[in-house]
C-alpha cells in the first residue's frame, strides 16, 4: 500500500440527482484504502454525515470535505501539495482516456494521489491538470466501476479484504448467511 494520501475528487454534484452515486463512490473508496473524499459542486452535510456513520460503525477514518474552488484546489495540490507536503499526483478517470492497467504501475507513490472523479461535465482544464488521464475502457461506464477498478490496481489484488481500525461491528466472511461480530 502507498504510504501517502489518496484522496478522491468528486466533480460537479448535483444534490437532486448525485446523492446515490456519490455515497457509492465515498464508500467504494472508503472500502478500497482512500483515506479523503473530497466533493465540489453543490454543499450536503448529509454525505458527510453517512460516511461518519459508516466510519462508526464499520470502522476506518474516511474525510469527507466540500471544495468550493475545486479547479483552485487540484492546481495547488498538483503544484505545491497539501499541509507542507510534496507536490501531489493527480490522476483523471476518464473514458478519453490511456489503459488504466499499462500506466498505473509507472505513477509515482512517494507522493499524495488524487483520483479525479467527473460529474455531469468535466471542465477541459482537468485534462490540462492532470498528469494522468485514464480510462478502464474506451467505453460509456459507471465511474464507481472505473473507481473501484483503478484503486484495486493502485493496491493490488486484496485490497478490498483489509480490515479497519476501530468500529462497532466486525463483518465474518461466511458462505452461509450473515456473521456479525458487535463490538459495542
Amino acid at each position: 500500500m502507498a504510504d501517502n494520501d489518496v484522496i478522491i475528487l468528486r466533480l460537479g454534484y448535483r444534490l437532486g440527482r448525485d446523492p446515490r452515486i456519490t455515497t457509492h463512490l465515498a464508500l467504494v473508496a472508503r472500502a478500497l484504502g482512500a483515506n479523503k473524499f473530497l466533493f465540489s459542486g453543490d454543499e450536503d452535510k448529509r454525505l458527510s454525515e453517512n460516511i461518519s456513520s459508516v466510519n462508526e460503525r464499520f470502522g476506518g477514518e474516511m474525510v469527507v470535505g466540500h471544495l468550493k474552488s475545486p479547479m483552485a484546489w487540484l492546481k495547488k495540490f498538483v503544484r505545491e501539495g497539501v499541509d507542507g507536503g510534496p507536490p501531489g499526483t493527480a490522476v483523471h478517470l476518464t473514458m478519453y482516456g490511456a489503459p488504466y492497467q499499462n500506466v498505473t504501475p509507472t505513477i509515482r507513490r512517494d507522493r499524495p494521489l488524487v483520483v479525479i472523479v467527473g460529474g455531469a461535465k468535466v471542465p477541459s482544464e482537468v485534462f490540462q491538470i492532470s498528469q494522468y488521464n485514464l480510462a478502464v475502457g474506451n467505453q460509456p461506464h459507471s465511474e464507481v466501476a472505473a473507481l473501484a477498478l483503478f484503486l484495486d490496481g493502485w493496491y493490488g489484488t486484496g485490497s478490498i479484504s483489509r480490515k479497519m481500525d476501530g468500529g462497532e461491528l466486525i463483518i465474518n466472511p461466511s458462505n452461509h448467511g450473515k456473521d456479525v461480530t458487535d463490538n459495542k
